[in-house]
């Protein structure tokens, strides 16, 4: 004979039965939307490295800072225009965002060899890929961690603008140390916050635009940190 506590237990094995279906599907949006990204910013990049007919007139002329400021003034946008933006649009707006930082990226393989820039993305991707993992399935509140790690990333982007004009080897090395570490604990950082977000439960469309935000913070980590360990470690081209 059921009771109301054996029917009240088969509800809720089954309500969050349906919720971790639902999260892992979410996540699952997320790291696909992340990886197509990655894929158009790997495409676009080794496409304008490989055409000197469109890297000459950028890389080197002035346009270069144009096409380098570019993916900056997209991050502003995401900020301004979040809220107002449809699931479709964002989508839209992060995949054109992921082309134009591929044409921003496009001088990496100009300047390191093409063994060390496949020897660093797969690294980048081990290191993203258990940082990740930790920051899904730990039960460690990481929340307490993220205003150290928003000044840690303030920090590393102030420095790096003076050390436009200063050019110090040194300065850049230590940049790259700390701006690996900052960017491997926001990937955990952000991925347990994008965990966390789907379980307020905002609905299909803005979890569906979620999603998309949440792939553009994974994407930015995952290409920052390639980025500082090919300058710590990138073998450059002779």
């Amino acid at each position: 004979m059921n009771t109301p506590y054996a029917w009240q237990t088969a509800t809720a094995r089954a309500s969050g039965a349906v919720f971790d279906e639902g999260l892992r599907q979410h996540m699952l949006r997320v790291y696909n939307y992340m990886g197509i990204g990655l894929v158009v910013t790997g495409l676009v990049a080794f496409f304008v490295a490989s055409t000197p007919a469109l890297y000459v007139p950028i890389f080197q002329t002035p346009l270069k800072w144009v096409v380098m400021l570019a993916p900056l003034a997209f991050i502003f946008f995401f900020s301004f225009r979040m809220d107002r933006m449809t699931a479709a649009s964002a989508r839209t707006a992060f995949f054109a965002f992921s082309a134009v930082m591929g044409l921003s990226l496009a001088s990496v393989f100009l300047v390191f060899t093409g063994a060390s820039i496949a020897r660093t993305f797969f690294i980048t991707a081990a290191m993203f890929g258990a940082t990740s993992l930790y920051g899904y399935t730990t039960k460690r509140d990481l929340s307490k961690f993220g205003s150290f790690l928003i000044m840690g990333l303030i920090g590393v982007i102030i420095a790096s603008l003076v050390n436009i004009f200063l050019g110090s080897s040194l300065l850049q090395f230590a940049i790259s140390i700390i701006g690996v570490l900052v960017f491997t604990g926001l990937t955990a950082y952000d991925t347990q916050s994008i965990k966390e977000q789907y379980a307020e439960g905002f609905g299909h469309e803005a979890n569906s635009k979620m999603a998309v935000f949440g792939a553009l913070s994974l994407y930015l980590n995952f290409v920052n940190i390639f980025q500082l360990l090919l300058s710590l470690t990138g073998q450059r081209e002779e």
